[in-house]
């Protein structure tokens, strides 16, 4: 219930309390903080400064243009008997309605910077690019010949292959030899440039070491300043919450946590927070050639927002670093390893040093648009898996890096204090021995557990904590300790045998794999595959085993769903709590099952030594620190070692792999940076010179880009060649098609929240109604048919819902004798935490039965029966889940001009489900599933009616029952046809989870 911040009360609404507070005599009265708190107060020379400008202004206390609710109980304050509320307060708001309140007098602009354009033409053969815009190439096609091969990864002797053809040399192109056109590349401007350090160490190795590395300031300055994040960053920190009243808070990008907001308070007034993301582990180049291993440094910004920064083809990690792997000589093998992590942290000093000093004395850099801030550069995570975690934290083997646990307390159903810097390095000071003394050092840290590093690289980083800055990563610690423990759980409760048949017996989904043949027996199973066992590991298991293992594994996985949101509230932050605490509050029967077992040993184990588990601990406090989780994850940097590490080192001769890998990248940069600078210019034709420096093509000084048209050239560069369709675009584009250019009703249309996508032709076309009827099992179909005809009237487009008895008779007469049938249709909606995301399309099937599908297939479905709720915002409420046995749309009879008002409407045959309850409860209480049975009219027959298409809202999952001992006889095709109970899945999409918690 929502809470009085000032007088504690509660109230049974947002609605009432937001007129508690708005009384002009109340104690509680929100002016007297807002005027001070919420009232954005950036200076007016941030105009911009992208995370404040043109900030939409939301109106208090009135509520989506409802009246307010008046609350009987609640007492109006002061002696007279007015009831009149204060003038109505202004408060910014985000794009999406939540109410924004900004860090006062940060992020302040200067003038004199630089554009991307500016720093481009400041290369040494500007000047000739002035006459030849292509330089070093002659024209527009000789630089796309180049850039192609440039970026191919060929090798040296394929490109000469390639030159030496016949037909190539008939091209009027300026290099006719590798050689050539890789020398012409090296005059192409050029981004942070690589450099190389022999690193001098304190005991002897096999080899030199190397160290291959860029300025870490410049690969910062280059993303801070690239036109590409020009509306796409962040520079104040800021605070969401969900009202007005400033109840509920919001949690999404680094600039909402209350880490950045700290930060920003600890730098000089005006300054601008630049915060560092790296990232670094090793990864394989060949398993051939003596399995060489490379360790990439990466670098990126916090300022840039998640859903860019996470899109590899935003190339928003740069590799900063190729961290040498030495081979030190020493009798002991464990002293090998400390002297590696010792080298590990000096290579990270070196490379670092440059950051550091920004952080302490600040640095003057360019944004996108030309203006000049003064930037601190504070290190806000480190993204790593646990063992370089550890490393990191200067800790040994089962020790927490982030808190004081110790392995014996990896199981405790709470956080450990946590590991702060001040506490490693106090201890690090009290350690009297010689540094030098690898074995004695070692030894001597063990009270401590710490791993024998003497100078953590953070020590000097102004503001670095290894608690903070060591976030929570999705990949490495959530999805695999669910494989590693969670599934081999399952396997124990189940016999592997049974719980291969079960997943191999689940519904399909078009476009999700199907598990044909289990999951026992996968091999190399990456992030993708554990994401998708976790769709149908509950629905899989429940039934078979003891409750309380059911109800442990189910919170497990709830955690881990409910950390992965893009936006969390302080609602659901506390659900990440009670889902953790849920989980020890069972996980005894784990035990007490045998169901935890060695993985070589097989024996039970009476332990909870898991690291991965004591790390869950550290979520909900990391949410306040540093924002969504989500955007932690190491799935883009996993996915930036192929493009950074692997795809150039396809192109060496398999020697010096650093030095080559460095090569290769820089010409890849170059190019892309010289394509992006063209493409600016707008010199995509020879006819367009490129102006002098600072003038655009009239003469006038030229201080940003063009808008609209040079953000279409940048995202036609930088985003990916395959995008996802959007349907809602196509919808409204169809929507304002000329009449007559476009086929009535139109295939795709936006219902609601979603997008509905037909194929342009049907599957059968023009087929007699009782034909329809008899080959899709629909005895009842034409007095549906005239039932719906009676509810929709002669033209009114009316909402439609479950009736009662079937009034119309089997051979009611129809005002058209056949149906356009689909055997599929597609939905698409926006995510559930940002309307401006669309999420993949779900395709949901009506098929007949044929020789492939005995039983045909009808998928099930989110309808909405109550036009009063929205989904996803309103969950179930309003809405019921049905089985689409039809697709259609009523044919104009033959010879008929024009569209009548029944053909106007693409329809659905759809058959009822009913949720059960649960006792007080509508979910099951092991599983949180909603339980399911077909719906029945009086005579038993199941329950159907016709709807129109647009009511449908999204796919939904149905999996049977499987109980005990699942029945050897089904099958995926005919499981759903041969169960009466069934369980509502909501694990199998995220934003469908979201939407039915």
């Amino acid at each position: 219930m929502p809470v009085c911040p000032k007088c504690l009360k509660y109230f049974e609404t947002a609605r009432s309390l937001t007129f508690h507070r708005a009384q002009l005599r109340a104690a509680c009265n929100v002016r007297d903080g807002w005027d001070t708190e919420i009232v954005s107060t950036t200076p007016a020379n941030e105009r911009n400064n992208h995370d404040v400008d043109d900030v939409p202004v939301a109106s208090f206390p009135s509520d989506s243009g409802h009246a307010m609710d008046f609350d009987p109980g609640l007492a109006w304050e002061g002696n007279d008997n007015r009831r009149s509320l204060s003038p109505p307060i202004s408060v910014p708001v985000d794009s999406l309605g939540r109410v924004l309140v900004t860090f006062p007098r940060a992020a302040e602009i200067f003038e004199g910077g630089e554009t991307f354009l500016t720093r481009f033409e400041l290369d040494p053969y500007s000047v000739c690019r002035r006459l030849v815009p292509f330089y070093p190439f002659a024209n527009l096609d000789d630089w796309r010949v180049a850039n192609f091969l440039l970026t191919s990864g060929l090798s040296m002797r394929a490109l000469d292959e390639f030159l030496s053809l016949q037909a190539t040399k008939n091209m009027p192109l300026s290099f006719w030899t590798a050689k050539d056109l890789r020398a012409r590349a090296e005059l192409l401007p050029s981004g942070p440039r690589w450099k190389f350090q022999i690193v001098p160490t304190t005991h002897s190795t096999k080899e030199p070491i190397q160290l291959y590395f860029r300025d870490a300031l410049d690969c910062v300055e280059a993303l801070f300043n690239h036109p590409f994040f020009e509306d796409k960053m962040d520079f104040t920190p800021f605070r969401l919450f969900t009202t007005a009243e400033r109840v509920v808070r919001v949690f999404t990008e680094w600039m909402s946590s209350d880490g950045a907001w700290d930060m920003q308070s600890k730098i000089p007034e005006g300054g601008t927070v630049c915060g560092v993301i790296l990232s670094s582990d090793k990864t394989n180049i060949t398993n051939m050639c003596g399995g060489r291993v490379a360790h990439p440094l990466l670098i990126s910004l916090a300022n840039i927002k998640m859903k860019v920064r996470n899109k590899a083809s935003s190339h928003a990690f740069l590799l900063l670093a190729l961290m040498p792997i030495p081979q030190f000589i020493h009798p002991v093998p464990r002293m090998c390893s400390v002297l590696q992590e010792r080298l590990f942290h000096q290579c990270l000093d070196i490379v670092l040093e440059p950051l550091k000093q920004a952080a302490r004395f600040g640095r003057m850099m360019s944004d996108p648009v030309r203006n000049l801030r003064y930037c601190f550069t504070h290190l806000v995570s480190y993204i790593v898996d646990t063992p370089e975690a550890r490393m990191l934290a200067c800790v040994r083997g089962n020790t927490s890096p982030v808190t004081t646990a110790m392995y014996k307390d990896f199981g405790d159903p709470y956080r450990h204090p946590p590991r702060t810097a001040t506490t490693t390095l106090a201890q690090l000071s009290s350690i009297e021995c010689d540094v030098l003394n690898v074995d004695q050092y070692f030894a001597a840290c063990e009270p401590f557990r710490l791993s024998g590093v003497s100078h953590p690289f953070w020590r000097d980083w102004l503001l670095a904590e290894p608690s903070e800055f060591l976030t929570p990563e999705s990949l490495h610690e959530w999805h695999r300790q669910f494989w590693d423990h969670d599934v081999r759980w399952c396997k124990q409760a189940l016999g592997a045998a049974e719980l291969d048949f079960r997943f191999s017996i689940i519904p399909r989904i078009t476009g999700i794999p199907h598990f044909s043949n289990g999951i026992t027996k996968l091999k190399q199973v990456g992030g993708r595959v554990q994401r998708d066992v976790q769709r149908y590991i509950i629905v899989v298991i429940t039934g078979a085993t003891d409750p309380d293992v059911i109800i442990a594994i189910r919170a497990l996985m709830e955690f881990r769903y409910l950390s992965q949101a893009t936006a969390i509230t302080s609602t659901t932050r506390d659900k990440i709590r009670a889902s953790l605490q849920e989980f020890h509050d069972h996980k005894d029967a784990l035990i007490e099952n045998g169901f935890r077992r060695g993985e070589k040993t097989k024996h039970v184990l009476k332990h909870w030594h898991i690291p991965k588990l004591e790390l869950m601990q550290s979520v909900v406090p990391s949410v306040e620190r540093v924002g969504s989780i989500l955007q932690w994850s190491a799935d883009t940097t996993e996915h930036a070692h192929i493009e950074v590490i692997k795809d150039p080192a396809s192109t060496t001769n398999n020697h010096n792999y650093d030095s080559q890998i460095c090569r290769c990248l820089d010409r890849y940069e170059k190019c892309r940076l010289f394509d992006t600078a063209l493409a600016l210019h707008g010199s995509t034709t020879e006819s367009i010179p490129v102006p002098p420096v600072g003038q655009d093509a009239d003469g006038n000084d030229s201080d940003t880009y063009d808008g609209d048209e040079c953000r279409n050239v940048l995202d036609d560069i930088w985003t990916p060649k395959r995008k996802v369709t959007n349907f809602f675009d196509v919808a409204a584009r169809l929507l304002a098609a000329l009449p007559g250019s476009v086929p009535r009703p139109p295939r795709t249309f936006i219902a609601g929240s979603t997008a509905i996508r037909l194929n342009y032709d049907p599957s059968l076309k023009r087929i007699p109604i009782d034909t329809v009827a008899e080959q899709f099992g629909l005895p009842d179909l034409r007095g549906a048919l005239g039932d719906y005809l009676n509810r929709e009237g002669n033209v009114a487009q009316n909402f439609h819902t479950f009736g009662g008895q079937r009034r119309s008779p089997p051979d009611v007469h129809l005002p058209f004798k056949e149906l356009d049938v689909w055997y599929k249709v597609r939905l698409q909606q926006k995510t559930y935490h940002d309307s401006s995301e669309i999420t993949p399309t779900f395709t949901v099937h009506a098929h007949p039965p044929d020789r492939s599908l005995k039983y045909g297939r009808y998928d099930a479905a989110i309808m909405n029966i109550d036009d009063r709720w929205q989904w996803p915002s309103s969950g179930l409420q309003g809405h019921t889940v049905v089985q689409v046995r039809l697709i259609m749309c009523p044919a104009a009879p033959r010879g008929s001009n024009g569209i009548n008002h029944f053909s106007s409407r693409f329809l659905m045959y759809a058959q009822r489900f009913d949720i059960v309850p649960q006792g007080n409860s509508s979910v099951e209480r092991t599983t949180g599933l909603h339980v399911l049975k077909r719906a029945t009219r009086a005579s038993g027959s199941e329950l159907g009616e016709i709807f129109p298409l647009d009511q449908l809202r999204s796919y939904a999952h149905i999996v049977p029952r499987f109980g005990r001992k699942a029945d050897n006889r089904l099958t995926s095709d005919n499981c759903i046809h041969s169960s009466q109970s069934f369980f509502l899945n909501r694990y199998f999409d995220k934003d469908f989870f979201y939407a039915t918690s």
